[in-house]
């Protein structure tokens, strides 16, 4: 997410905290290089227009030139910028007092709007709300299926069953009265796409909005198609009125061009944004935490935010008692890598946390996910005892673990060397000298 705009914004302000005073020369030729990022990063060129005209004014004060550090001035004021670019602040789901509340979801075909619906429900369902899905799709082939295979996946969720009912305007309006009957708190409703926008299209949702009068109207736009997905926002919101948008795809757009842009076109926030196929790969948008993502400052809240919702915290206070015994086991580092691994992207996680994502040496040693898969295979092939015990495993149970696993022997070697390597260290860590050592801010290796 952003990658391109974030190592070419990063190396303008790297050349501009060097100088130790800035002149208007300086500015300004460091504005044109940001202009030349945003515009590559497919920003809408008004909106890049207005965005540095309004930072050479900001910039080009006496409190920013007279400054001890004035190449930080400068990129607070980005930072500042961006954020009033993305909407200033989260735009929450405004749902209304009535119960059910609906919430009827549109876009084009293709832009995930089903997957996106479900991750929506979870999302709400982890509020502690009572959610009610409905598909009024009648036209493409098993999207009310993919609709309830998906929404199975989540505890307590209904789906309507659409019975014989091929109007859509019917079966929303049933849904509604169902969904009010069984005591659900909203109904978010998935409403037919096609792959361009026409009159038919557009007749259908508003005869369903005449009759459900949703609390929230949200667009799917699909982040990988740049400025298209701006024009389509604005179209949608001209014909239909919608409240927010969901960005999908934004852990596949290294640009971000449309996510920059679309709050200054249409004037409509982004609420959510899609960062991975996961049910609950959905993510509130935070303008502040993607400014400070866009300017590589990392985005520690949310990566706390994962951690506390992915960690057990017993299990984590146990597994502290077993690294001080150094009695961490395969099994216990096979649970680690599985958390992990629901975290998201092993890139995102390094993405969150300051001045990772900086360190290329760092993100060519972290595993990618297929390493991490890899090494859970290899975990899973052993027995019991050889998770509990890893020195019983022998030339003969490592080629045994390899057949298991689909991997070569080499694999099963590296692993368990990386693991005796990680056990020593752990040892070290923990020992007297070595929390001595910590303390006094050295590592004792």
């Amino acid at each position: 997410m952003f990658e391109t705009l974030t190592e070419k914004l990063e190396d303008v302000f790297k050349k501009l905290k060097r100088r130790g005073r800035l002149d208007e020369d300086n500015i300004v030729s460091a504005l044109r290089e940001i202009r030349m990022a945003l515009l590559e990063a497919d920003v809408n060129f008004k909106v890049v227009k207005d965005f540095i005209d309004d930072i050479r004014s900001r910039a080009m004060g006496q409190e920013v030139l007279d400054s001890i550090t004035p190449g930080q001035q400068v990129v607070k004021i980005v930072h500042d910028r961006l954020v009033e670019l993305l909407g200033g602040k989260s735009s929450q789901l405004r749902l209304s007092n009535r119960f059910p509340a609906p919430v009827m979801m549109v876009g084009l075909q293709g832009c995930g709007k089903t997957t996106t619906a479900v991750k929506l429900a979870q999302h709400l369902v982890n509020q502690g709300k009572r959610v009610y899905l409905v598909s009024s799709d009648v036209y493409r082939p098993a999207a009310i299926q993919q609709l309830r295979v998906l929404g199975e996946k989540i505890d307590g969720v209904g789906i309507y069953a659409s019975a014989d009912i091929h109007d859509p305007v019917r079966m929303c309006l049933q849904a509604v009265d169902e969904a009010k009957s069984n005591g659900y708190e909203v109904i978010i409703i998935d409403t037919a796409g096609r792959l361009h926008i026409d009159n038919e299209m557009m007749d259908e949702l508003k005869r369903i909005k005449d009759a459900i009068n949703p609390a929230e109207i949200l667009l799917v736009a699909d982040a990988m198609t740049g400025q298209d997905a701006v024009n389509v926002a604005g179209k949608f919101n001209e014909l239909l009125g919608i409240d927010g948008v969901i960005m999908t795809k934004m852990d596949g757009d290294a640009r971000g061009g449309a996510a920059l842009s679309l709050k200054a076109v249409i004037g409509k926030p982004i609420k959510f944004i899609g960062v991975g196929e996961k049910i609950d790969a959905l993510e509130v948008c935070h303008p502040e935490r993607m400014a400070s993502r866009i300017l590589g400052m990392g985005d520690i809240l949310t990566f706390v935010e994962k951690a506390q919702a992915t960690v057990d915290e017993k299990q984590a206070r146990e597994l502290e008692k077993k690294i001080r015994k150094n009695e961490f086991t395969l099994e216990d580092f096979r649970d680690q890598l599985k958390q992990i691994k629901s975290m998201g992207s092993i890139g995102d996680i390094m993405g969150m946390i300051p001045g990772l994502g900086k360190l290329k040496a760092l993100a060519h040693a972290t595993p990618d996910e297929k390493e991490i898969i890899r090494t859970l295979a290899i975990i899973d092939s052993m027995t019991r005892k050889e998770r509990s015990n890893y020195l019983l495993i022998d030339g003969q149970r490592r080629k045994r673990i390899a057949r298991g696993s689909g991997t070569t022997v080499q694999d099963v070697n590296r692993l368990l060397k990386n693991y005796g390597e990680m056990r020593k260290i752990m040892k070290k860590l923990t020992s007297k000298e070595g929390m001595k050592s910590f303390r006094r801010g050295n590592l004792p290796f």
